[in-house]
């Protein structure tokens, strides 16, 4: 593939509970210790859970997405020029804006919050926003990298957010979704559920032949992306796997890499029964037999799942894992599951030199995202 069409990854940033920066997530990850507390931002009284992975001073949400998107184009060496050029795909729950608005907005609205964020860090390209719950993030990363690849935009900012706060909260302990033992379990047996964290990301996606003239060295290479429904329940996933299947094997297909090629599988792992039995259905239907040897990661158990902003925080773990040849371990393991035959990295980080890793999203309604990086 020529250089002006590979998607180049050349600056990123995190904020979760394990820390402000991408070197404080690789640490928290490897280290395979939860980041789970009683929650004190808000009153979790008559709650059947009253844990999350928060970190303990944030901003705003408005105020924490800007930072981040101003660190990031700091870290990817933007020059103002560079910065004018770049547009802004922003990844949150919707919702009124906390950043004042102009007067002629006569209705605060998500979209406008995306302006503003593009006005205030520089950014002079066109705005999207993507509220289509946990994988919007990686639907913005895979319409990015597609507008990129296609030469229609030679930059963009990838921003997303998600910060705890009591009404997501209040649906997913009264939906029965959060784990009441306190501990995530991915693919584990006795699995419970899901916890809530902390996630405020931004990456600087551009052209190869942009970053080339630059001069800057890529982080990694999007190589692939896949996006599937499973047109199969409101809010169970197909027990089959099939739609996360066509997505991981649209990715393949799109970056022209094989399965065998694959060392790496950061999971979407909410640690929910059926949720894991069919990504690891999902993972067998692509891998075959090689499924149960394929080394998988599920770092929500370390650091919550953040909604919106996940398939972005992932997206850093998976890119800082290849990049550091270290698979970060899963937490909250306490015995096989028949149901979830995977090797699943647990106990202490796993040593891995791999050129190709992928990275797995999914959402209620039966969406379902993969996307494949790999080595500059």
């Amino acid at each position: 593939m020529a250089e002006r069409a590979l998607v180049r990854i050349t600056g990123m940033h995190a904020v979760s509970a394990l820390g402000r920066g991408a070197d404080a997530l690789l640490a928290g990850v490897l280290t395979g210790a939860p980041a789970f507390t009683p929650v004190r931002r808000f009153d979790t009284t008559g709650r059947r859970v009253t844990v999350a992975a928060t970190l303990p001073e944030t901003g705003t949400l408005a105020e924490e997405l800007t930072d981040a998107i101003d660190r990031v184009g700091r870290a990817a060496g933007l020059a103002p020029a560079d910065r004018a050029a770049a547009a802004l795909f922003l990844a949150t729950h919707g919702g009124p804006p906390t950043l004042p608005v102009p007067v002629d907005v006569a209705e605060p609205t998500t979209p406008a919050l995306a302006g503003h964020l593009a006005a205030r860090c520089g950014l002079g390209g066109p705005t999207r926003v993507y509220t289509t719950a946990c994988v919007s993030a990686s639907t913005a990363v895979a319409d990015a990298a597609a507008l990129i690849r296609r030469g229609d935009l030679e930059r963009v900012v990838v921003a997303a957010g998600y910060l705890v706060e009591p009404d997501q909260y209040a649906l997913f302990d009264a939906g029965r979704a959060l784990a009441a033992d306190a501990a995530v379990r991915p693919f584990s047996a006795g699995r419970k559920g899901l916890l809530l964290g902390d996630g405020v990301v931004a990456v600087v996606l551009e052209s190869g032949g942009a970053a080339a003239r630059r001069g800057v060295a890529p982080l990694a290479t999007v190589a692939g992306w896949g996006r599937a429904g499973d047109a199969y329940h409101a809010c169970q996933p197909d027990p089959g796997g099939n739609g996360l299947a066509r997505a991981v094997e649209a990715a393949l297909v799109r970056a022209g890499v094989s399965p065998a090629a694959v060392g790496h599988v950061n999971a979407n792992a909410t640690g929910t029964p059926y949720s894991d039995a069919s990504e690891a259905a999902a993972l067998r239907r692509v891998f075959g037999d090689r499924a149960g040897r394929l080394p998988v990661s599920a770092t929500k158990s370390v650091h919550g799942h953040a909604l919106e902003a996940s398939g972005l925080l992932e997206l850093v773990v998976t890119v800082l894992a290849l990049g550091h040849g270290t698979l970060p371990p899963t937490a909250g393991w306490l015995a096989a599951d028949p149901d979830c035959p995977l090797d699943v990295v647990r106990d202490a980080p796993r040593p891995a030199a791999t050129t190709h890793a992928l990275t797995l999203n999914a959402a209620f309604g039966g969406a379902n995202t993969a996307l494949l990086v790999s080595a500059p």
